[in-house]
């Protein structure tokens, strides 16, 4: 019920303040909205991919929890990690296909706060987890005398419960800093999901300390896993030239490669991303390399492992034969 005797200036004020609360309490995610003739089609796409993802990474957990070949740290770590590509991408697809489906982003500030927070846990966990792998094959293939007693399956569980929880403080606490933020202009994220730099770009005021921040948290949560995944190739490197076997030196390289071409992949575009000089020109540019490391990694990784690892191909073609004879 409108107040008596209240002024029109009251008024226009009343209203502005209203409005501006609604900016604090909702953003709105354009996704792809300056294509709006493809929205369908991206749907379509996104949707499949989705479906890929899932199915993909869902049987490789499958199957190395049944087939008694993989029961290797090895694998261990490989089914942890398609669980947390799961999840990391469960993050951003079903959002984003709602907002093609109903052609609104609208999100409330609590759901954007709640979708960085566990991006930014599962991104980090998944740096942990890749460089976990990366020092499994160093122990594999460095002290392989010794491998049975460093990674046995007690030590393999803390090392990814630990990989877990890593992500958590950092996560939160990075998101706790961006939405303690003022953002008092547009309520725009040109994204297609809630990420630190298109959001950094509506906050006002002095956002250096913020940036700082991220620098940090990509020094520790990207870089020193990543010098840890370069530290052990290179040991792993070293060793495999000096294999007297040609044989041994390819089925070692092997192995290695597909877990390097992940690292690559997630690393290269991420690093892009978070790392490269702020410009509104190729906000694009910005989605394209999103898209990468979001969706497209994931759904690459179970193809890249299952193609390229012959015990993983061997134990598909006998599930695949147990379901074909059901």
């Amino acid at each position: 019920m409108q107040p008596k005797n209240v002024s029109p200036q009251r008024e226009n004020n009343l209203k502005i303040t209203e409005t501006n609360f609604t900016v604090m309490m909702e953003f709105v995610l354009l996704g792809f909205s300056d294509i709006p003739k493809f929205h369908w089609l991206l749907f379509g796409i996104f949707l499949v991919i989705y479906m890929i993802i899932l199915l993909g990474n869902g049987i490789i957990i499958l199957i190395t929890r049944v087939d008694s070949i993989l029961q290797t740290p090895m694998y261990f770590f490989l089914s942890n990690f398609s669980f947390l590509e799961i999840c990391y991408v469960s993050v951003t697809i079903p959002r984003m296909l709602m907002d093609l489906w109903t052609q609104k982003g609208n999100i409330s500030f609590f759901a954007c706060a709640t979708q960085m927070c566990f991006f930014l846990i599962l991104g980090g966990t998944e740096c942990f987890l890749l460089a976990l792998m990366a020092y499994d094959r160093y122990v594999a293939i460095c002290n392989p005398l010794h491998y049975p007693l460093v990674m046995n399956h007690k030590v393999c569980v803390q090392l990814v419960v630990a990989s877990w929880i890593k992500g958590v403080p950092g996560g939160i606490g990075h998101t706790c800093q961006i939405f303690s933020l003022p953002f008092c202009g547009s309520n725009q994220i040109n994204h297609f999901f809630c990420d630190i730099p298109p959001l950094l770009k509506l906050a006002c005021g002095d956002i250096f300390v913020n940036e700082m921040f991220i620098y940090i948290f990509a020094v520790l949560f990207v870089t020193v896993p990543f010098m840890l995944i370069l530290r052990s190739y290179s040991r792993i490197i070293s060793t495999i030239l000096k294999l007297p076997s040609s044989t041994g030196q390819t089925k070692a390289f092997s192995i290695c490669s597909s877990h390097l071409i992940v690292v690559v992949l997630f690393y290269g575009s991420a690093t892009l991303t978070y790392l490269k000089p702020k410009s509104n020109q190729y906000e694009g540019t910005d989605k394209l390399l999103s898209l990468f490391y979001t969706i497209l990694t994931p759904m690459f990784n179970p193809l890249i492992y299952s193609l390229r690892n012959k015990d993983v191909r061997k134990a598909l073609r006998k599930f695949l034969g147990k379901l074909s004879a059901l």
